[in-house]
C-alpha cells in the first residue's frame, strides 16, 4: 500500500483534473443586481452533451470513511462533473489523469468548505472523500443515453492510504 498526503487545492494544481470553483481574486469578475452581488463567472465549463446527453443538478449526501484509504475509482467518458460543498467542513479530493488508469499518478487534494472542483469528462477521480461530518454537495452532472461510468478497483498492493487528512 502507498501512503499519499493531500496537497492544498490551488487552481494551478488542479488543472490538468479540471477547475477550482471558488470566489477568488484570479476569477472573471462582473457586478451585477445594480450593484449588490459580484458574480465570479464561468469559473467551470460543463461538457456534457456528448450522444444526446443534457446537464442536471443534484445534491449528493456523502459521510466519511472509517479509514481514508483509496481502491476504487471512477471516471465519465461522455460528461464532464461538478461538486460544490454546500456548507460543512474540508474535503479531500483524488484524481488522476485521463487516459488508461496509473495508480502511481493519483494526486490528492484537501479541499476547503468554500471551494468546489470541476472534473473534466473522463478524469479519473474517487468518490466524495467528507472529512469530518456527513455534507451534502451540489452536483452539475450529465444524464441522458450511453454508458457514462467506468469504475477501477485497485488491487490491494495499490490501495493508497492518505496520512494526515
Amino acid at each position: 500500500m502507498r501512503d499519499i498526503a493531500p496537497e492544498p487545492l490551488t487552481a494551478e494544481a488542479f488543472a490538468p483534473f479540471g477547475s477550482v470553483i471558488e470566489a477568488s481574486e484570479s476569477a472573471v469578475q462582473v457586478t451585477i443586481n445594480q450593484g449588490h452581488a459580484v458574480r465570479y463567472d464561468r469559473l467551470a465549463d460543463v461538457d456534457v452533451a456528448d450522444r444526446g446527453g443534457t446537464g442536471v443538478i443534484s445534491l449528493f449526501r456523502a459521510t466519511p470513511l472509517d479509514s481514508p484509504v483509496l481502491k476504487l475509482f471512477e471516471r465519465h467518458p461522455l460528461g464532464s462533473q461538478s461538486f460544490m460543498p454546500l456548507g460543512g467542513g474540508p474535503y479531500l479530493v483524488a484524481v488522476a489523469p485521463a487516459g488508461d488508469f496509473d495508480a502511481a499518478s493519483v494526486r490528492v487534494f484537501r479541499a476547503g468548505a468554500h471551494q468546489g472542483v470541476h472534473y473534466r469528462k473522463g478524469t479519473w477521480h474517487h468518490f466524495l472523500l467528507t472529512l469530518e461530518a456527513e455534507s451534502d454537495f451540489l452536483v452539475v452532472d450529465r444524464a441522458g443515453p450511453g454508458d457514462n461510468l467506468d469504475e477501477i478497483a485497485l488491487a490491494p498492493s495499490e490501495a493508497i492510504r492518505v496520512r494526515g487528512a
